[in-house]
């Protein structure tokens, strides 16, 4: 017996990451914690599944931050002081 993974066996390619959206990449890596907590895949697999999983978060926290950064630009004005706080029915 080998160690060699059988190329039918194997999973499709996942999608790339950088298209993924923000809850797709979120559902994946819930999908890999789960899979590494089960304790049913090898080593070889783990180290993998790990490093996708490292990418995936990278890519939330990315995604979070530029989600944060535009909930900051509406909420300012040019100027930089907060946008809408004059008293509704003040000019």
């Amino acid at each position: 017996m080998t160690d060699t993974p059988d190329p039918a066996a194997a999973p499709a390619p996942a999608p790339e990451i950088a298209s993924l959206s923000f809850e797709a990449a979120m559902g994946e890596l819930e999908t890999i914690v789960r899979r590494l907590e089960s304790g049913d895949v090898s080593l070889e697999e783990s180290v993998a599944l790990y490093e996708r999983g490292h990418a995936l978060r990278a890519h939330c926290e990315a995604r979070l931050a530029a989600a944060q950064a535009r909930i900051e630009q509406v909420g300012f004005g040019a100027d930089g002081r907060p946008a809408g706080t004059t008293p509704f029915g003040e000019s």
